[in-house]
């Protein structure tokens, strides 16, 4: 199956548009494509550089060529797999090579995404306020607090249990490796 170029618009699982914006009364198949909003909005400077870039990319999977994506730091927190997942099924990414704090994050994501907290004024908070979530058991990265109890203690056994399996067979895996199964 050959790859589509960003002419389409990408919609969320859901059905929801996944970037731009519709005006009232509008349905999304009118929404620009990705690469017309790009090409709209990103004109000049170093800006104008993401356009050349989307150029190249389709013109590469045009080709033939292939798309392994780097991926580092809490990229699976800011849920870039809504539009990832998309890029994925569209044959647009053929691989992922990321760190394992991702795949450890997208594990707690999955068991306690709804007890997850923002922490909008995050710059701002005193020892005081950073000990008050601490109490709490809330592990903030930047702007976002992973809840203890919800995410990595509820699956602190069955991973435990995994590794110590593995340990005693001898294995020389990764940890994260242990949490995947196919």
């Amino acid at each position: 199956m050959k790859p589509r170029p960003f002419t389409e618009p990408i919609h969320h699982p859901s059905g929801k548009p996944a970037c731009g914006s519709l005006r009232v009364g509008e349905s999304p198949e009118n929404m620009p494509s990705i690469s017309s909003f790009i090409k709209h909005h990103y004109r000049h400077f170093n800006a104008a550089a993401l356009v050349d870039a989307a150029n190249a990319y389709n013109k590469l999977l045009a080709s033939g060529g292939k798309n392994v994506r780097d991926h580092r730091g809490a990229m699976s927190t800011a849920e870039l797999g809504l539009s990832l997942a998309e890029m994925i099924r569209q044959e647009k990414v053929h691989g992922i090579c990321c760190t394992g704090a991702n795949l450890e994050e997208d594990v707690f994501n999955l068991v306690a995404h709804d007890f997850y907290e923002r922490v909008p004024h995050y710059r701002d908070l005193t020892p005081a306020d950073e000990a008050k979530l601490l109490n709490r058991h809330m592990n903030r990265v930047t702007d976002t607090c992973i809840p203890e109890m919800e995410a990595m203690r509820r699956i602190e056994n069955e991973v435990l249990k995994e590794w110590v399996r593995a340990d005693q067979a001898g294995s020389d895996s990764f940890p994260m490796s242990l949490c995947i199964r196919y």
